[in-house]
């Protein structure tokens, strides 16, 4: 108990101490979260009127933004698989990094649908005992389930982690190992879930395809990487945390594989549309082309194809993807054509036209957009405070008054 309490207190004393560009960055999401809080107030009051849904389009910026992170969560498992189930050790030195990011991309994801219940106090009607989850016959019963297991599982694996290293001591691989295998197929079923809440619409013909789900995970394992390559080399640039050009390399060649395989299933989806020419093709063609006039998303669509297919090129080129300034370009691009696809590409296409022909152009409004930052400074805030801490108990500069130093073998990422 007393030394869970001295992890405790040296968790705040990290948190609470840092140079004038960690509280420079700590202030602007500070600022962000306020800003969102705000405008999360005035859509309280008020209601969703505030946003620009309506009833054509019921779900859009908030819950678009809802499924890219489920995808950034889900990224973890390009980490864990060669980590664990094939033993590749420069990997495994940064899979924690991957877990803390799914901790704070999940909780993201949980705050993207609180904001976005019109009537967030009657949450309680879907808890459990009190009120009625409809577990199994609901998706969306589903959907929670996992998100919160895959988020208790990498809770307990790196606090177990970073405890067991602040006392100096191994983690247990008893713990750990049963527990990253078993976080591949959770990871692997939030996504699958969430994308099955679309695919089940079948009065949808947008998202009523089976290859959505193989298409969401292509998504996910490369847009969420995208960030993890980004950290990890601001680690390496301003820590002493050990990160070979091995690991950066490979993530990086395993995203080229995911860029390609989206990029492919998006091509399949648009070929069956257009070849096929039938009514429920005129979904695709809002998307792609527009409708008569009706062109707002035209410009997203070409972008997030352009981005995607950049990416493509500098990281399927081992010379490309091994210079420093394309890799954090194609890893940038990759992130920014996820992001477009999901948070505009798959929602509001698959409500225009509505089920009577209609065409309601959608755009977030600056209320949804305050929210929708304030959302992602909490992701980041509490993602930066978890590196905060996990940084310096991995390098041994902080443990247990008293706790002998780990073996060598127990801290491999400090750098010689």
């Amino acid at each position: 108990m007393r030394a869970f309490v001295g992890f405790g207190t040296t968790s705040l004393r990290l948190v609470s101490r840092g140079d004038a560009l960690y509280w420079g960055w700590i202030g602007v999401l500070l600022l962000l979260v306020a800003s969102g809080m705000l405008a999360y107030v005035d859509q309280f009051r008020v209601g969703l009127a505030v946003t620009a849904m309506r009833d054509p389009v019921s779900w859009a910026f908030y819950i678009g933004n809802f499924t890219f992170m489920v995808g950034v969560a889900a990224a973890a498992v390009v980490l864990v698989i060669p980590a664990y189930v094939y033993d590749w050790k420069p990997i495994r030195e940064v899979v924690i990094i991957g877990e803390l990011l799914a901790v704070s991309a999940i909780l993201i994801c949980l705050l993207f649908v609180l904001v976005d219940i019109g009537r967030p106090e009657r949450f309680w009607h879907v808890l459990p005992v009190i009120g009625y989850l409809n577990f199994p016959r609901s998706v969306m019963a589903w959907d929670v389930i996992v998100l919160n297991l895959y988020l208790l599982i990498n809770l307990i694996v790196v606090t177990h982690v970073l405890f067991s290293t602040f006392r100096g001591r191994h983690y247990s691989m008893r713990l750990v190992l049963p527990l990253v295998l078993l976080s591949i197929p959770m990871a692997i079923g939030i996504h699958t879930v969430t994308a099955f809440l679309y695919t089940g619409m079948a009065a949808r013909p947008y998202w009523n395809a089976s290859i959505l789900a193989p298409q969401f995970l292509a998504s996910a394992f490369s847009s969420g990487p995208a960030i993890l390559l980004i950290v990890l080399q601001l680690l390496r640039r301003f820590t002493a945390f050990e990160i070979r050009d091995e690991a950066i390399q490979k993530i990086a060649e395993l995203m080229a594989y995911a860029i390609f395989l989206n990029l492919f299933f998006h091509g399949a989806e648009v070929f069956k549309e257009y070849y096929s020419n039938t009514e429920h093709s005129l979904y695709t063609r809002y998307w792609f082309e527009g409708i008569g006039a009706h062109r707002t998303l035209v410009p997203y669509a070409w972008a997030a194809v352009g981005l995607q297919a950049l990416a493509l090129v500098l990281f399927v080129v081992p010379a490309l993807r091994r210079h420093p300034v394309m890799l954090n370009v194609g890893a940038m691009a990759t992130y920014a054509g996820g992001y477009i696809e999901k948070g505009m590409g798959l929602i509001i296409p698959g409500f225009t036209p509505d089920t009577l022909g209609a065409i309601y152009e959608y755009s977030p409004t600056i209320h949804e957009l305050r929210v929708a930052a304030g959302v992602f400074a909490v992701g980041f805030l509490v993602f930066t405070f978890l590196l905060r801490v996990a940084v310096p108990i991995l390098l041994g500069q902080e443990r247990l008054a008293g706790s002998s130093h780990p073996m060598e073998s127990q801290r491999p990422w400090t750098r010689a």
